[in-house]
C-alpha cells in the first residue's frame, strides 16, 4: 500500500481524481451494471412479495370479518 502512495504521491491530480477512475469505469463498468442490475431487480421483487403478502392480509382480514358477522364459519 505504501508502494501505491508514493507512485501516486509525484502524479498531478487530475490522474488521482479524473484518470484513474475513468480507468476503472471502463475495465469494471459492465460487472459494476451488472451488481447494480442484479441489486435493483431483487428490491424490485421484495416490492412486488410486501405488496402481494399485504393484500393477501386485507383481503383475508376482509373475507373474515364479513363472514363472521353473516355467523357463516
Amino acid at each position: 500500500m505504501a508502494a501505491i502512495r508514493n507512485v501516486l504521491a509525484g502524479m498531478p491530480w487530475w490522474v488521482k481524481w479524473i484518470a484513474i477512475p475513468v480507468i476503472a469505469l471502463v475495465v469494471f463498468g459492465s460487472l459494476i451494471g451488472t451488481v447494480l442490475g442484479v441489486l435493483i431487480g431483487l428490491l424490485f421483487k421484495v416490492l412486488v412479495f410486501a405488496v402481494l403478502v399485504g393484500g393477501l392480509i386485507y383481503v383475508v382480514r376482509k373475507f373474515m370479518s364479513s363472514s363472521s358477522s353473516r355467523g357463516d364459519w
